[in-house]
């Protein structure tokens, strides 16, 4: 081999060294987050609203923070008729997983507090609060929506995500023995509709918006404090809320077309959802923060349109 050439693997061999060896010349790289091959949430105390259904988001996510790793997940909704089972489900598959169950409605004030207390008193900490408590409201044309129906939609739907901002965020600055730095992941349920119209009733669309601009502002405000607020916003999922739909699709025998204006041309499932809340929750994303992520298939990338219409 020629001198020349012997330079030249010399020179990649150096370059394919480990960082760690004596002989590099580069720093290893910085990293925030832990390694990404084991719990991706160890030893966090999460809360979770709008935990109930079966189909739902918060019960799909619930299980992904307790298979990886979490120290005490709060499954909490207004209506508690699953929350037992879903308890009994989960320690049996990860039995060292803390679940509280908890019944209130996500808008009362009294009861976060109440919830973040006890997570605070028992732990010593508050890792992850996921907003994800919502109903649809009435499903109307606006003029034919009176205002008691326009403000209970928002009451739950924003109040709730205000309130949650309200009390985890401080909560989430305390340090304790197992606790050293102030940290923590406020995760807040939105959707498409609160992105674009046409993807729910007005009340709905301008609840889920508020909740955006609520993730923003927050953000924003805990500046410096090592908290993170992001807004989640899911496009067509089969859950509790929109299993109507669904089962109306399947009755028809015209499932197949549910979704067909994304361009995925398909609706998606709570897992899909739940584990975008993970990375959300984890300290993987730990330069994500004030955003709005649509989950929605690619629906909200472009107008929507009718296959073979475009002419």
């Amino acid at each position: 081999m020629s001198e020349s050439a012997k330079r030249r693997v010399q020179a990649i061999g150096n370059q394919l060294a480990p960082s760690s060896s004596p002989s590099s010349s580069i720093p290893a790289i910085a990293k925030v987050a832990p390694d990404s091959n084991g719990p991706r949430v160890g030893g966090k105390v999460v809360i979770i609203t709008g935990a109930n259904s079966i189909l739902g988001i918060g019960r799909a996510s619930a299980h992904q923070f307790a298979q990886n790793g979490a120290k005490a997940v709060y499954i909490c909704d207004y209506d508690d008729s699953n929350l037992a089972t879903h308890k009994r489900e989960i320690n049996a598959q990860w039995p060292g997983v803390d679940i509280h169950t908890r019944q209130f409605d996500a808008a009362d004030e009294k009861a976060v507090r109440g919830v973040v207390d006890d997570a605070l008193s028992r732990y010593g900490r508050l890792d992850v609060y996921f907003a994800n408590a919502g109903i649809i409201g009435p499903v109307a044309n606006f003029t034919d929506v009176d205002a008691d129906g326009f403000m209970e939609t928002m009451r739950v739907n924003s109040l709730g995500v205000f309130l949650a901002g309200k009390h985890a965020a401080p909560a989430m600055r305390k340090t304790s023995a197992n606790k050293k730095d102030p940290s923590g992941s406020i995760i807040v349920t939105a959707s498409v509709a609160g992105l674009r119209s046409n993807a729910g009733p007005t009340p709905y669309s301008a609840s889920k918006a508020a909740v955006i601009s609520m993730a923003q502002s927050m953000a924003y405000q805990l500046a410096g404090t090592g908290v993170r607020v992001n807004a989640l916003c899911p496009g067509l999922i089969e859950t509790g809320m929109t299993s109507p739909v669904f089962e109306a699709a399947r009755a028809r025998g015209t499932q197949g077309r549910i979704g067909q204006l994304n361009p995925m041309k398909r609706a998606g499932v709570a897992d899909e959802i739940a584990r975008v809340v993970l990375f959300l929750g984890s300290d993987e994303a730990s330069y994500v923060n004030g955003q709005a992520w649509a989950v929605d298939g690619g629906l909200s990338a472009g107008h929507p349109y009718v296959p073979g219409k475009l002419a």
